[in-house]
């Protein structure tokens, strides 16, 4: 009988008998964004700046001259946000992400705003793998071979798997053209770790465009995962003691037990480029993560911009400096347009937006229009109202179309906006002056709003209304099933020509919050 001693040393017997080396304990520390959205220049939160490509490159590069064994990571969404994206549609930010040395980064949904084309682009200029799984491109001919579902990543001498995940939204709410193809998310996904096992690698990393919320689901589905640094959900994990930060949702890392009983660790970095997540993870000889320590690194005015960066930024920046600061208006009251607002109740920001949209399309006879909360992409300060801060609030290109549409698929409409009101979705419709609508969030979806009224009376469900949005609201967008069918007028406006002709017309705006959304029966905040 072979005593329990000798079974101990059997391993390490057999390792030096065939000439390799023992397993042992391995370190590295990933640094990583998400949800960069063009913002090369930092942004105000407050009376103070964070972010910027220049500030972020010398961060990158002084944690990963010194950090062990460093990894340079995305969660994806580079494309789509300021006007540095509208002129060069990511071919400026990918000279960043390479001069930072990024190593592998997820395919994020607003990668495909303009087709596959500007990714094709962008991809093709990348020093690093482009990542998603759970979609096929094998028949787009743009992105066939640049876009994989995993790479395997030389790390210290270790190899570490990395795969790629995109939100399964992602035919909805961008536009990835007829031959980009998705796969089931959590299949796709467990072929991908089961692909790495396969070869022997034991330290697999998802990047990942799937949100917070799901991202836990998978956690806590796919086996062999053991890191997930996430995006798309614009989601602030750790401890801060910072005026300027909203509230925490999660701790950095959140810890999941996964299917194999070991623990994967969850990271995000927020937005814009904000903060840098910074996590050092220790896995064990069998590959499992043993500890941790870290968390996201303010990217604060202290630090100082990296020169090369800084003059790279500069030289980008002269094509558009004159239409930057051209001012196109004047509000007296701000306009408030922050994500956690638009995607869940009423907000001047959006108000602004839906009374342009239905100003625009008055002329085709549009008698009441909507504002999808996910197209409000940011608020404007008081004062001035220049040409860049149109473009940041309307970044993506959109036009508006007019819909024929009854009372009850208007209704419907409505419904479906609030159906996922407490996961901050883009669905949430904002309505333009003259329309209110109330919803009660202690009854089930599908069944919450409870009055729609236009000028006053009541909606007739067997009644038609012209009713303006953007194309892709209208094209089904977010789910919007409803309007499939529904005839329907292209003005092929443009949406920032819409809000800058209409605060052109409105040179000095003072809005407030008017009812136009009624919230029944709210739960309180935790």
């Amino acid at each position: 009988m072979v005593s329990v001693n000798t079974r101990r040393l059997l391993p390490l017997v057999s390792a030096l008998l065939l000439g390799s080396a023992v397993a042992a304990p391995f370190t590295m520390t990933v640094l990583h964004t998400d949800d960069l959205h063009g913002h090369l220049d930092p942004v105000k939160i407050g009376e103070n700046t964070y972010g910027g490509y220049a500030r972020q490159t010398t961060l990158i590069k002084q944690y990963a001259a010194s950090d062990v064994n460093p990894l340079v990571l995305s969660g994806g969404d580079t494309f789509q946000g300021t006007l540095f994206y509208n002129v060069y549609q990511g071919l400026a930010d990918v000279l960043f992400m390479n001069y930072q040395g990024y190593q592998a980064m997820a395919v994020g949904n607003h990668e495909f705003d303009n087709g596959p084309e500007a990714l094709a682009r962008f991809a093709q200029k990348a020093q690093f793998p482009l990542l998603a799984s759970n979609i096929d491109v094998s028949t787009e001919p743009l992105l066939k071979d640049l876009i994989k579902p995993y790479a395997v990543l030389n790390v210290g001498g270790e190899k570490i798997g990395v795969i790629g995940a995109v939100t399964p939204d992602l035919p909805l709410i961008s536009s990835p053209g007829p031959n980009v193809k998705m796969l089931e998310l959590m299949a796709s996904l467990k072929n991908s770790a089961d692909a790495l096992k396969a070869q022997g690698i034991n330290k697999v990393v998802l990047v990942s465009h799937l949100g917070y919320s799901v991202e836990q689901q998978v956690a806590a589905a796919v086996p062999g995962i053991d890191l997930i640094v996430g995006g798309h959900s614009h989601t602030l994990l750790g401890t801060f003691d910072n005026k300027d930060f909203p509230k925490s949702e999660g701790p950095y890392p959140t810890i999941v037990q996964n299917p194999d009983g070991n623990k994967t660790l969850l990271v995000a970095a927020w937005e814009w480029g904000k903060v840098l997540g910074r996590i050092k993870v220790t896995f064990n000889d069998a590959g499992a993560v043993d500890s941790w320590e870290g968390n996201p690194i303010p990217v604060s005015k202290d630090i100082a911009e990296d020169d090369t960066s800084r003059r790279m930024i500069a030289t980008l920046s002269v094509p558009i400096a004159n239409l930057r600061q051209q001012v196109v208006g004047n509000t007296g009251t701000g306009l408030n347009g922050n994500r956690e607002v638009v995607r869940k109740r009423e907000s001047t920001m959006a108000n602004v937006l839906a009374d342009a949209a239905l100003a625009a399309a008055q002329p085709a006879g549009a008698q009441l229009a909507f504002v999808n909360g996910g197209g409000v992409r940011a608020g404007i300060d008081q004062g001035p109202i220049t040409f860049e801060e149109a473009i940041t609030v309307q970044p993506f290109g959109n036009s508006l179309s007019v819909l024929d549409l009854t009372g009850a698929q208007i209704r419907a409409a409505l419904e479906h906006g609030v159906a996922t009101w407490s996961e901050n979705k883009g669905q949430f419709l904002h309505v333009s002056k003259g329309v209110s609508y109330t919803f009660d969030l202690s009854k089930p979806a599908g069944s919450r709003v409870t009055a729609v009224t236009l000028n006053g009376q009541p909606l007739v469900d067997s009644q038609t209304y012209k009713v303006a949005m953007n194309n892709f609201t209208a094209g089904g967008g977010d789910g919007f099933t409803m309007f499939q069918g529904a005839k329907r007028l292209d003005t092929g406006t443009l949406d920032v020509d819409i809000l800058v002709n209409y605060l052109k017309a409105n040179p000095t705006l003072s809005a407030q919050n008017e009812g136009r959304i009624v919230i029944v029966n709210e739960p309180a905040a935790k």
